[in-house]
């Protein structure tokens, strides 16, 4: 598909570089703005970009200029302080689409500043991982101009639909999953990984197939150790807005804080490097959680030692 639609990229980290691919095999034109293109992960990015044609630009007002529709795909913790360093750029009617896990609340303040500016501004809520889906993730849509934007997308190759024309609620939907699944992730890690310091994990698990018949706890458990490991630092940001938006439901987010505590732990282990190098074949994949537990318990182990 070719299209005349120029679309901006802000944040081209795993997400950013997915959509660009599946929008460039299509023959859309993409440009992107990463603020890791100056450190030492930028010559990764520019390589990605030269391989895929998706041009580079330094600044995020100058990327919003020259898009018709901008994506925001970062951390959830920069979603508002994004829109707002692209609202001197956006040209009246320019799509902004909030890729981002964030609270409603959040999604709220940065729609004020994009509508503000002229733009017209669709929250996205991904609802699952987006690698094995790619362009196609499941996206829940909303807003006010939600209902414009979708064919748009749809035509590029999203599997878009719109949750409400209502602010907040495709990302209270997303948000309230996210207190599910990062929760269960990371109770897996804890639970799994204290069985193992006790020698009792076979019979935990065994307990497990046995209340949850339904549920490969094993392939679970591997599977939640490598992506706990691999993204616990974009998995914390995004569970403290989940604790956000229980809070702007008016409860006390008790389970959504320890989550991101246990993400967050997990993820200052890997920057420690106790799972060995992000680039090594085996970082996260060894198919056993044991494997990583293991790993986690001889670095605590370490610690205590005078």
């Amino acid at each position: 598909m070719s299209t005349d639609l120029s679309i901006g990229l802000i944040g081209y980290g795993e997400v950013g570089r997915i959509l660009a691919e599946d929008l460039r095999v299509q023959g859309v034109r993409v440009a992107a703005c990463d603020i890791k293109l100056g450190g030492p992960a930028g010559g990764d990015l520019l390589g990605h970009a030269a391989r895929f044609g998706v041009e580079l630009v330094s600044g995020h007002a100058a990327l919003a200029a020259r898009s018709g529709l901008v994506i925001s795909a970062v951390t959830a913790s920069q979603a508002v302080p994004v829109a707002e360093a692209c609202t001197p750029g956006l040209r009246e009617g320019t799509w902004f689409l909030d890729f981002n896990s964030a609270s409603p609340g959040a999604k709220a303040r940065a729609a004020a500043l994009v509508n503000g500016a002229g733009g017209r501004f669709v929250e996205g809520a991904v609802m699952t991982s987006v690698p094995p889906y790619r362009i196609k993730v499941p996206l829940l849509l909303g807003g006010p101009h939600a209902a414009a934007l979708e064919p748009l997308l749809n035509r590029l190759g999203f599997a878009a639909r719109v949750a409400s024309d209502r602010l907040g609620i495709a990302s209270a939907t997303k948000m309230c999953r996210s207190v599910m699944i990062k929760g269960l992730e990371a109770m897996v890690i804890e639970s799994f990984t204290a069985a193992r310091a006790h020698g009792v994990e076979d019979a935990v698990i065994a307990s497990l197939e046995e209340t949850f018949p339904g549920l490969e706890w094993e392939k679970l458990g591997a599977y939640f150790f490598q992506r706990v490991i691999q993204h616990g630092r974009r998995r914390a940001e995004e569970v403290r807005e989940a604790a956000e938006t229980v809070r702007e439901a008016g409860l006390d987010p008790f389970s959504a804080a320890g989550t991101a505590l246990r993400q967050a732990w997990v993820a200052d282990l890997a920057d420690d490097g106790v799972f060995g190098s992000k680039s090594s074949a085996g970082f996260a994949r060894s198919g056993d959680w044991r494997v990583e537990a293991d790993r986690i318990l001889a670095a605590l182990k370490h610690k205590e030692q005078p």
